[in-house]
């Protein structure tokens, strides 16, 4: 008789954003927070956004912040892989860089997000959603809807994206995954569609830290990830608590 053997599976998050967008912890707080945690895999996603986004303006007028852009690109992957680099020898964890493409509108339905993780040249939203996934594609990403909120009532309408529910046939053959969990929503939906999942904590503040995560049954490289992030194998599912970190990762 043949014995199937186990693979342990990376503990991930796949989806975190710093100060470089609207995180608030800075690369290496979130660096030192997940890696303490006993994560094998961080992926820092932080937000790009169409230079005419309709929030952003007056964020950036409010606040004076700035996110991630075609300027200041090619700094942001320097700093995640100098934090990288600190990961693997501290924490033995692979840090990965990629972006969250943020297409935002007025109307939720024409609202989409979408993580691009491994994504190491920068993608405009300037000609939208659809063409930005294509050209992260091109450049070997890995694309996974994030929040993708459907039918059912949103108590937040201002970050409903609904976008990829009302328009899954379009854009179902540019996506590798979709997020069934993204914090502690569940989104029906997507369940109904048999399509690869992955959850992630969309990390903003501590608290994300204890949500609904993804263990990844492939070897701990950035090409690797990429590669079964783009495949359609099975990624296992779940909740995580930042006191049983031990626990989880084992």
């Amino acid at each position: 008789m043949s014995r199937r053997v186990r693979r342990r599976g990376l503990l991930c998050e796949l989806h975190a954003h710093s100060t470089w967008s609207d995180g608030t912890l800075s690369l290496r707080e979130l660096v030192d927070l997940y890696g303490q945690a006993g994560f094998d895999v961080l992926c820092v996603t932080d937000h790009a956004l169409r230079s005419d986004d309709p929030w952003f303006v007056e964020q950036r007028v409010r606040d004076g912040r700035t996110l991630v852009d075609a300027g200041n690109f090619d700094a942001y992957v320097a700093a995640i892989e100098l934090e990288a680099e600190r990961a693997l020898v501290r924490y033995g964890m692979l840090v990965v860089p990629g972006l969250e493409l943020t297409y935002n509108d007025l109307d939720p339905n024409n609202a989409a997000h979408a993580v691009a993780v491994g994504l190491r040249a920068f993608v405009s939203l300037d000609r939208g959603i659809f063409e930005a996934l294509g050209a992260a594609r091109e450049a070997g990403a890995a694309l996974i809807a994030a929040h993708p909120h459907g039918p059912e009532a949103d108590t937040i309408p201002l970050n409903t994206t609904r976008r990829f529910w009302r328009e899954w046939s379009r854009f179902a053959p540019l996506l590798d995954r979709v997020e069934l969990f993204n914090q502690a929503n569940l989104f029906s939906w997507v369940a109904s569609q048999h399509v690869p999942v992955v959850a992630s904590g969309d990390f903003h503040r501590l608290e994300h830290l204890s949500s609904w995560k993804t263990l990844l049954p492939c070897l701990r490289s950035e090409r690797a990830v990429v590669d079964y992030l783009r495949s359609p194998g099975a990624a296992y599912l779940l909740p995580f608590r930042a006191e049983t970190a031990e626990q989880a990762a084992a």
